[in-house]
């Protein structure tokens, strides 16, 4: 039998919202690894809604690597989302500095910005912070608007060729980063998601949905952190994450599910469980 496994979290708590930590927390679990979590904001809600309440934890996120490393905790993967200031991302990569061993996995979410535009709280700085962490990422996986802002480059539209999804991946690789999954790439008919990893490209495609959910980048990086920690390849942990995501988007539409409220993964965790070595 393996060893039990642990991944830290670093993302914001969304109470009633399927996105960052409320969507880690059952996918990771799932996947039977224990899910240690560090919040970097207590949100009542996900900020697409009207009204949310909102509180920063920049400073208990300092007392959290503290206590943790007081406690000897070890972790098989470090696995960062959103993060809303420049404090925030000098302390997850001090984490990553005390935490990381020689076996453990590093998945950075680089959440920033989408649809060609970076969200208001992201400044110029932190963009360009946000490079130090793709610099020791063993993975990272942005979306397209993302990817362009960490290679340097302008937003290339909707609908990129292969050829300059390969130069946005290859420019982020220079960065340090080992492995580079570009998330959710539309054309009129299906979504794709685009591993790079020493110089091989794959594309693994799904059927799009006509409605774009809230927090499926969340499940996505959730998922490849579970299963990149289990032992699969990002290739591997690409393909079936693809599918599941596509699975649970699937059902969320023909029940009407409204795209605020994220897709139901929750009657379809028993598949993750199947992906389990024991």
């Amino acid at each position: 039998m393996k060893k039990d496994l642990r991944i830290a979290a670093i993302n914001d708590l969304s109470g009633a919202s399927r996105c960052s930590l409320t969507t880690a927390i059952p996918i990771i679990s799932a996947l039977g690894i224990n899910c240690c979590v560090m919040p970097t904001a207590l949100l009542s809600n996900h900020t697409g809604y009207d009204n949310y309440f909102f509180e920063d934890c920049t400073n208990q996120m300092e007392q959290f690597a503290l206590n943790w490393k007081k406690m000897g905790i070890r972790f098989d993967c470090i696995y960062s989302g959103f993060l809303g200031c420049e404090k925030q991302i000098e302390i997850v990569g001090d984490f990553i500095r005390d935490f990381k061993e020689e076996h453990t996995k590093v998945v950075i979410d680089p959440v920033m910005g989408d649809n060609g535009e970076i969200y208001s709280t992201y400044t110029d700085k932190m963009c360009n912070e946000m490079k130090s962490l793709v610099a020791v990422a063993d993975i990272v996986t942005p979306n397209l608007t993302e990817a362009c802002t960490l290679c340097g480059m302008d937003y290339v539209g909707e609908h990129p060729d292969d050829a300059i999804l390969e130069l946005i991946c290859r420019r982020i690789c220079e960065l340090g980063a080992k492995s580079v999954v570009i998330t959710g790439c539309k054309d009129h008919h299906s979504v794709s998601n685009i591993v790079y990893e020493n110089g091989k490209t794959v594309k693994y495609s799904s059927e799009l949905i006509p409605k774009y959910f809230t927090g499926t980048g969340d499940t996505f990086a959730s998922l490849i952190s579970g299963l990149i920690t289990i032992g699969k390849s990002v290739f591997e942990a690409t393909d079936f994450a693809t599918k599941f995501i596509h699975k649970c988007a699937t059902y969320s539409y023909a029940i009407g599910q409204s795209v605020n409220e994220g897709i139901a993964c929750e009657r379809f965790l028993g598949l993750l469980n199947k992906e389990i070595i024991y």
